[in-house]
């Protein structure tokens, strides 16, 4: 695990490694109200018993050939009502480093890793604490698939599952927080406008007519755009325009 220390200034510098755990989010949280995490600390596991992924859904890896983790960050500059900021960066770290690995990576709105026809790579789950009009704490957990080839479900795939190849996790995992680290100073620099950009050019489905749902059933329609606050832009078929937050539109 040395290889992650490698290319950071203050990521992954504080590493905590757990052979298992419930939920390394839980963990990071943990240790955060002990005053024993910082900026930078890193929870890392080979097996996650109880993790979580959006809408309170379970988050199912196989042991040890995935990764697994949460990040501390602390993005006090960041107003809480700039959170998708957060995503933009995450999302975009693991797209700069997969995509360097296999074609067809893609950014689905508005935290998964998707290949555009294979399925889902891994997820990602921002949970951030709050005080004032600022953010405090962020903890970014994440799930990635990397060398798992078989899955209980249809829907799932990996790097391996994509390319026949097998990958050092270790040194994704690097790469990621490099990238990461890259990303969230582009942020703290008020650069969002590259940000958004970017996150627009590796978007699942935009301006492709596909089928949804909301609370009214399902539809076709085109992703336009994402708004500042980090709301999903969608043209029903009639041309209505529909701005989503999470959990009020599910991809079919």
């Amino acid at each position: 695990m040395h290889k992650i220390l490698a290319n950071t200034v203050f990521l992954g510098k504080d590493i905590i490694y757990l052979t298992e755990c419930h939920s390394t989010n839980d963990i990071a949280a943990q240790k955060i109200k002990e005053g024993s995490a910082k900026e930078g600390s890193i929870i890392v596991t080979d097996k996650q018993t109880k993790g979580r992924g959006q809408r309170g859904n379970r988050w199912f890896s196989e042991p040890e050939v995935n990764l697994t983790f949460s990040l501390v960050l602390s993005p006090v500059f960041l107003n809480a009502v700039s959170h998708f900021e957060l995503n933009r960066v995450v999302s975009l770290a693991v797209f700069d480093t997969l995509s360097e690995l296999v074609d067809g990576i893609k950014v689905k709105w508005p935290n998964d890793i998707v290949h555009e026809k294979q399925g889902k790579l891994g997820g990602i789950l921002i949970e951030n604490s709050i005080s004032g009009k600022n953010i405090d704490n962020s903890i970014v957990g994440m799930g990635l698939n990397i060398n798992q080839v078989n899955f209980p479900f249809p829907g799932p795939t990996s790097l391996a599952a994509l390319s026949g190849q097998t990958y050092d996790k270790w040194e994704i995992l690097g790469s990621i927080l490099s990238c990461i680290e890259k990303r969230y100073l582009q942020l703290k620099r008020d650069d969002k406008e590259r940000l958004h950009s970017d996150y627009w050019d590796h978007l699942f489905r935009k301006n492709i007519l596909s089928e949804y749902e909301d609370e009214y059933g399902r539809f076709k329609g085109k992703i336009i755009g994402i708004s500042s606050e980090g709301r999903l832009i969608v043209e029903k078929n009639n041309k209505e325009l529909n701005h989503y937050a999470f959990k009020e539109v599910k991809f079919i």
